[in-house]
């Protein structure tokens, strides 16, 4: 079948919604339209119901219980109830707080806004680049960062911009012998790879619903209920909804759209993970392979924890192009949707906060390009990107 651009290769910035996800939610806009906080009528006990079952199907995709799922807008939202959640409360041990350089945005800076309030923010290094774990976060750090006086650590899973994946089951080890709650983004591996928060050890877990081919605009909050439990301030109030902890009408249709997504990322998941590192290594060595002065930034694609798990997530692939600027780039290739860097950061002009916490020079940053493969993608559009990013390279370069 020929191809039809612009190709999208850019889903780790959002995904498009499966058409069975999309079928699932539909009854709730028109048939099924109760407020699920409604009593004494059909429509609001079918709302109710509805969302029963999606935070029970949720807790069965990442082994936990229903009543320790809180839904959100999105993992924006998820990630600051989380952490102000735990620094704003007043039984804490103390106002120190622990994460990473290389954390997205919707982490780092609600650690900024609470550090500009008095709380001390401890960002920890990452394994630099031209390392094989390039990204890659020593749990020993953790362990070296955590004081008498440390509040929280948090730790993504897998990285947004390098896919790096990183050893959250020895960070939460370290976290629970001193005592210290731990909160996990995995907005970028929930779905895409297995991800269950008891053999992780996490305290709170973030994740959105449109990483995962599902809409945009929801997304949850795993909050452990397990004694001891973790207890929250509040950041949204008025109404009490989801025991005080997130008030506000539930969104039912996108909250049964993000349980039939995982339930179907789930069931794929054999099968859509070496599918999709195969596309990825495709599309690296044919760009290897047509064009000079390239360098992959983050873990190696074969790179590997001491459990022989992968450090890298499937459909992820980060590549610098020496003598080009990613900006000029992407206006290079028309018919290819992929990334300069982080969507979410896309208002900031400045290189990406991840490559140069890995020590790439600052004009190296500015010239790469974030390949992010999915459910859609076929064999024809990773060739298609190759020989686009191919052509726009040589005719910048020859421009230069």
């Amino acid at each position: 079948m020929p191809l039809s651009p612009p190709v999208y290769l850019d889903n780790h910035a959002t995904t498009r919604v499966d058409p069975r996800v999309l079928e699932a939610m539909l009854p709730y806009f028109t048939d099924e339209f109760g407020n699920s906080g409604s009593v004494g009528h059909s429509f609001g006990e079918a709302a109710r119901a509805a969302v029963a079952q999606s935070a029970a199907s949720i807790a069965r995709a990442i082994n936990a219980g229903p009543n320790e799922i809180i839904f959100t807008s999105g993992a924006t939202e998820s990630n600051n109830l989380a952490i102000r959640g735990i620094a704003e409360r007043q039984r804490r041990r103390g106002d120190h707080l622990v994460s990473v350089r290389t954390e997205h945005k919707a982490v780092l800076d609600p650690l900024a806004r609470l550090a500009r309030r008095g709380y001390e923010v401890t960002l920890l290094e990452v394994e630099q680049h031209g390392s094989p774990r390039a990204g890659w976060l020593d749990p020993q750090r953790v362990a070296e960062a955590i004081r008498d006086d440390t509040a929280l650590v948090s730790v993504m899973l897998a990285n947004n911009e390098i896919g790096v994946i990183q050893a959250v089951r020895e960070i939460a080890a370290h976290c629970r012998q001193q005592g210290v709650t731990l909160h996990c983004d995995a907005t970028q591996a929930v779905g895409k790879i297995p991800v269950d928060v008891r053999e992780l050890g996490v305290d709170l877990m973030s994740f959105s619903a449109h990483k995962i081919y599902g809409p945009k605009g929801v997304g949850a909050l795993f909050v452990r209920k397990t004694r001891p439990a973790v207890r929250l301030e509040p950041q949204i109030t008025g109404g009490g909804q989801q025991e005080g902890l997130r008030s506000g009408t539930l969104n039912v249709p996108g909250i049964v759209g993000v349980a039939r997504a995982l339930e179907l990322c789930l069931e794929e998941l054999p099968t859509e993970m070496p599918r999709l590192a195969a596309f990825r290594n495709r599309l690296w060595e044919g760009l290897r392979s047509q064009i000079s002065d390239i360098e992959l930034c983050g873990p190696a694609l074969d790179a590997a924890s001491a459990r022989g798990v992968p450090l890298r997530l499937p459909g992820n692939l980060d590549v610098a192009f020496g003598n080009v600027d990613g900006e000029a780039l992407l206006l290079a290739m028309g018919g290819l949707a992929v990334s300069s860097g982080a969507a979410c950061s896309s208002t900031d002009p400045g290189p990406s906060h991840v490559l140069l916490a890995l020590g790439l020079r600052e004009d190296r940053a500015r010239s790469t390009l974030r390949f992010g493969l999915g459910r859609f993608n076929t064999a024809g559009e990773i060739d298609f990107a190759v020989e686009t990013v191919a052509r726009a390279v040589a005719k910048l370069r020859q421009l230069a």
